[in-house]
């Protein structure tokens, strides 16, 4: 399963093939006691959760020391894989769903991802600033500005301008005309050949 992952990130260190490697039975066995990842997604976990976070590091890569906030990260998704892909970046995984953060608490632990912080809250209520907003899929794009787009830093701690790195699928234009603001797509398929990104992106904003 870590074939998948070496195919398109070969330069991994041995310790990050062996957190990619771990991710399967620690997530195996924390869906046994908090179902975040559904049973017949589970044997795609590699394809469907992890490759798909990373290709947010094929749009921008993050620079030693940025700051990212993963908003509705569900089980840890992308803060998981990115985190342990940008050891030198720090991730903060926030959800209203406690259960959800016990589960990414314990998957980081066991990894032992010193800079990934789990925190069971609301994006829009918390009081610091980030470099970049990731996340997959949570809400219209509207309603997810609105959280999260006075939290962002102006400056460019990665290969873009800090900005909001968003995981959707579909004809997005609608939806992303009514923020009102600029975005660009990268289609997933640009970097990964398997049939399940076929209709998938990055979008991305500015700051």
């Amino acid at each position: 399963m870590i074939a998948l992952i070496d195919k398109y990130f070969p330069d991994l260190t041995r310790p990050q093939r062996g957190q990619f490697e771990a991710l399967y039975a620690l997530y195996a066995d924390w869906n046994t006691k908090i179902n975040v990842i559904s049973r017949k997604d589970f044997d795609q976990l590699y394809l469907r959760h992890v490759l798909h976070s990373l290709s947010i590091a094929k749009v921008c890569p993050f620079a030693p020391g940025a700051r990212v906030l993963d908003v509705g990260c569900g089980g840890g998704f992308p803060s998981v894989p990115l985190a342990i892909l940008f050891p030198e970046a720090h991730f903060t995984a926030v959800d209203s769903i406690g259960k959800k953060i016990k589960v990414v608490q314990g998957v980081a632990e066991g990894l032992g991802l010193a800079n990934l912080t789990p925190l069971c809250a609301r994006a829009e209520t918390l009081p610091e600033r980030y470099d970049y907003v990731v996340s997959r899929a949570v809400t219209e794009m509207p309603t997810f500005v609105g959280w999260v787009w006075d939290k962002i830093d102006r400056g460019q701690k990665g290969a873009l301008p800090n900005g909001i790195l968003y995981l959707k699928g579909g004809d997005l234009a609608d939806e992303l005309s009514r923020t009102g603001m600029k975005w660009t797509e990268y289609p997933i398929p640009a970097f990964f050949d398997e049939a399940f990104f076929e209709t998938k992106k990055v979008v991305y904003a500015a700051k």
